[in-house]
């Protein structure tokens, strides 16, 4: 029996969970807070102060906002089965082929973001005497170089610089550029398609300097526009290309073949018709230069034919709007920065006061 009574001695019930009760401490809560209601103000205006000082300091931002669409050159694929299954609510393009290519559809999203564009554009001049580049000028807004000097692999304490030519760079200048190129990605850049619906793309940049915020979204999106032109025509150029040198060459053979023809007709009239051999030269001039027109024009017809291919498979790259100055300014207002310091740091000391109580209550 003793040792029943010893078990049952340390036997706890849980108390059943009662909204009143919840209520009636609650009400405790803001009874005691109420007491302290001077004190509560007081720090609740240090922190509107600390706020007002935290929004004057805020970092001020710019931000360039470009919109464009991609239009492919040349519908292909689908027809009237995709018309039919896109209203139904099903997208079979990529079955296809609809939607193939570097650039088609979504693709867009991850070729603006990617390394290479990014470096191009980084890496092209600011103006006109070439030599400051847009990486520069990053380097310069975010006074990034007084912090390079300090690094140990800057052996001669030098301003870095990023020229054009990549060519030279050393190991400290590609490591620094690719940290750029990271934060913009990371940080800075978005893109994104506001409407999934339609095919149009927002490119965002917010950096602390606005000229070189509204040069980004422009030098990036011409630097995409040559290479997806680039890379859309690329087989049917090299075809162009190939047949124009074709039609070069057959036209100066064509040429002097001319020529010779007339001037084999011009020795047969004053030949002596006593030998018949003498006519056989021209007629071989004759024979060759009728050939080489024959190839001649079956290789212009093929040209052309590849020319209006190229114009139709050659794609629209075209910007809606584009930045303007001045760029949309982002900067931390007073009243929101006195507001958000105030209810923080007055939102802090209540919940001081009441851990601070606990220990009092329990005694």
């Amino acid at each position: 029996m003793p040792a029943a009574e010893n078990d049952n001695k340390y036997i706890t019930v849980e108390e059943d969970f009662s909204f009143a009760k919840m209520i009636s401490a609650r009400k405790k809560d803001f009874n005691y807070l109420w007491k302290s209601k001077v004190k509560i103000l007081i720090v609740g205006l240090i922190g509107g102060a600390l706020g007002a000082v935290m929004a004057y300091f805020w970092p001020v931002t710019y931000t360039a906002k470009l919109t464009f669409v991609v239009e492919e050159g040349k519908s292909s694929g689908g027809g009237l089965l995709s018309s039919l299954a896109g209203q139904m609510g099903f997208d079979i393009g990529g079955l296809t082929g609809g939607t193939s290519g570097v650039l088609a559809g979504d693709n867009v999203l991850q070729l603006l973001m990617s390394q290479k564009m990014l470096k191009q554009t980084l890496l092209t001049p600011l103006d006109s005497a070439g030599k400051y580049t847009l990486a520069d000028k990053y380097a310069d807004a975010y006074k990034l170089r007084e912090d390079w000097k300090d690094i140990k692999a800057n052996v001669k304490k030098e301003a870095i610089m990023f020229p054009p030519d990549t060519k030279n760079y050393t190991r400290l200048q590609d490591s620094l550029l690719h940290e750029i190129i990271t934060k913009l990605a990371e940080k800075e850049l978005s893109v994104n398609k506001p409407d999934k619906k339609l095919g149009f793309f927002a490119l965002n940049a917010t950096l602390k300097n606005e000229q070189l915020a509204s040069l980004i979204c422009k030098r990036l999106i011409d630097e995409a526009t040559i290479f997806y032109i680039e890379t859309k025509t690329k087989r049917l150029r090299v075809n162009v290309n190939r047949l124009q040198n074709r039609a070069d060459s057959i036209g100066r053979l064509l040429n002097r073949k001319t020529y010779a023809a007339a001037g084999a007709n011009a020795i047969m009239l004053d030949a002596n018709p006593a030998f018949a051999t003498l006519g056989v030269g021209a007629e071989l001039q004759e024979r060759d230069k009728r050939v080489l027109q024959t190839i001649y024009s079956e290789i212009i017809k093929n040209l052309e034919v590849s020319r209006s291919m190229l114009m139709q498979e050659t794609p629209t790259f075209q910007i809606v709007d584009e930045p303007e100055m001045p760029l949309k300014k982002n900067k931390m207002r007073y009243s929101m920065g006195i507001v958000l310091g105030g209810l923080v740091i007055g939102a802090f000391y209540c919940l001081f006061l009441l851990i601070k109580r606990k220990p009092e209550s329990q005694v």
